[in-house]
């Protein structure tokens, strides 16, 4: 009898909690009051990433000199690589083809040893970014 009583206390109990767990149980929402510029801050930043102008990091120049040559070696470069982006820049009197946004030195290695076969002049280079 004893037993019985202790076992129907027991199932009283884990009854009772269960129930006491389902009440307690909130439901809520979220809201999220977005600024409406910050898609477009989202947008400049993208585009300052594409044309390497956002990192303080390295750069690989592939090529150095007139305007119609850095044109063919961007075209070259953008047949045969897709990884990593390319653009032209001009420096008085000359124009360069630079590629690649590389946030460590050691990265920008591992890339150049891919170039290098392709364009022999490769080298690194920490660009200033003061633009």
């Amino acid at each position: 009898m004893n037993i019985s009583l202790d076992f129907k206390s027991i199932i009283f109990s884990l009854v009772a909690f269960s129930i006491s767990m389902t009440l307690a149980a909130q439901q809520g929402s979220i809201i999220i009051n977005e600024d409406s510029r910050i898609p477009k801050m989202l947008e400049i930043q993208k585009n300052l990433e594409k044309e390497n102008r956002l990192s303080i990091g390295y750069t690989i120049q592939i090529y150095y000199g007139e305007l119609s040559k850095a044109n063919e070696t961007l075209e070259k470069y953008q047949k045969d690589f897709t990884d990593w982006p390319a653009s032209i820049e001009y420096e008085t009197p000359n124009y360069k083809v630079w590629v690649g946004n590389f946030n460590s030195r050691i990265e920008a290695e591992r890339v150049l040893l891919l170039l290098k076969k392709e364009f022999s002049a490769a080298f690194i280079l920490k660009p200033d970014r003061k633009k």
